[in-house]
């Protein structure tokens, strides 16, 4: 007979998963939305698919997106200095969650996965530990349901770095070639401009990223659309004028009234594993391994762990679930976001030297430009160039 696993939440992580478990498991979804509210909701978060997802979506079969416009490239400004376009190795992808997600979440319940809905607090989710086989907790950026144990050593932040202001627009003509836009302003924040899959069609997300108090944090107490707007095209006239040099005042809106978000993120990293009631309980994704959203890793770290999970109950699926499996996918994923979170925390503070000077080298260096375009990526290898100097 099939174990039973139940995964709460319905965002990056559990959906791979339940598309990864689907063909070996019997696994019910717990959410706490419809797909048909989701899909008309508030935007959820921003996101980059870049290629290493991409190829796991492939492999456990996830639906396709139309890909007339790829993502080929990563531009990175300084203050006002455009540096250089580095070129991706493979094509990246961004397609607003409202769609992937309800998507998604359609395909699955066709394809015999159990979907239950309701409000899932604490003691809901206890129970739930007694009902199956694993419970698997991917509640996202809202969680955990349980308390993992949190990793202080990786975890060295009291309060959010950043302030996070997301609109999906209208009206900005797309650099060339088409790719994410990174500009950091010293000491003030960052602005993340990623066009973007929806289901309006394409549009570009603005992802300012806000030093709380200082020059960029101008959105506190905006809670409607057009306000939201006036300020957005403000900031972007007055600190990014390479993007409002592409940008059409007379087009320039939000592709749909709940396409505007704020939010601030505390990172934090918890051991995703422990045991409840005498059963291992699992975590997985922003639930367990929340980082900043600087480096844009969130659902590519997520979908890397989701994979991880899954190659480990295969492994395990004729044996007892216990605190051996925990350990064993805990230490499988462990250097992975120890790297993405050092590097991420690391991008939340002044750049250090030696990586400004490898930034300033990318111009005219084509070489250099693609390989600090690949730390997208491949956080490995930016994790690398920030921290060679602690290793000599």
């Amino acid at each position: 007979m099939k174990k039973r696993i139940c995964i709460i939440g319905s965002g990056t992580a559990g959906l791979q998963l339940a598309y990864a478990l689907k063909e070996d498991f019997l696994v019910t979804v717990v959410h706490s939305n419809t797909a048909e509210n989701i899909r008309n909701g508030r935007v959820l978060s921003t996101q980059v698919h870049f290629g290493p997802t991409r190829e796991r979506e492939a492999r456990f079969h996830m639906p396709k997106w139309k890909e007339s416009d790829p993502l080929k490239s990563i531009h990175i400004t300084i203050g006002t200095q455009k540096l250089f376009t580095g070129m991706l190795k493979e094509d990246a992808l961004s397609v607003d969650q409202r769609l992937y997600f309800s998507e998604c979440m359609d395909d699955l319940n066709s394809k015999g996965v159990t979907f239950q809905q309701g409000k899932v607090n604490y003691a809901f989710a206890e129970s739930l530990v007694n009902e199956y086989d694993l419970v698997i907790d991917c509640t996202g950026k809202s969680g955990p349901l349980y308390s993992f144990p949190i990793e202080k050593d990786i975890s060295p932040f009291d309060v959010p770095q950043r302030k996070c202001i997301v609109g999906y627009f209208e009206g900005i003509e797309s650099n060339v070639p088409l790719g994410v836009n990174v500009t950091v302003l010293p000491e003030i924040g960052e602005m993340f401009e990623i066009p973007a899959i929806t289901e309006r069609g394409p549009a570009t997300i603005l992802f300012i990223m806000a030093v709380p108090n200082r020059e960029l944090d101008t959105f506190k107490g905006i809670k409607d659309q057009d306000p939201f707007t006036e300020q957005m095209h403000k900031s972007v006239e007055t600190f990014f004028p390479d993007i409002h040099k592409r940008l059409d005042k007379k087009k320039f809106a939000l592709t749909d009234e709940n396409a505007f978000l704020q939010v601030a993120i505390r990172p934090e990293i918890r051991k995703p594993y422990l045991i409840i009631n005498d059963m291992l309980v699992l975590g997985c994704g922003d639930s367990v391994f929340l980082n900043d959203p600087i480096t844009g890793q969130g659902c590519n770290l997520s979908s890397y762990c989701a994979e991880q999970l899954y190659e480990t109950l295969v492994d395990f699926k004729h044996e007892k679930w216990d605190e051996q499996l925990g350990n064993t996918y805990w230490k499988r994923v462990k250097t992975y976001v120890q790297e993405v979170t050092e590097w991420t925390n690391a991008m939340t503070q002044p750049l250090p030297e030696h990586v400004v000077q490898m930034l300033l080298s990318g111009v005219g260096n084509q070489e250099q430009a693609d390989a600090i375009a690949e730390w997208f990526a491949n956080p490995k290898t930016a994790h690398e160039a920030f921290f060679q100097k602690t290793r000599n």
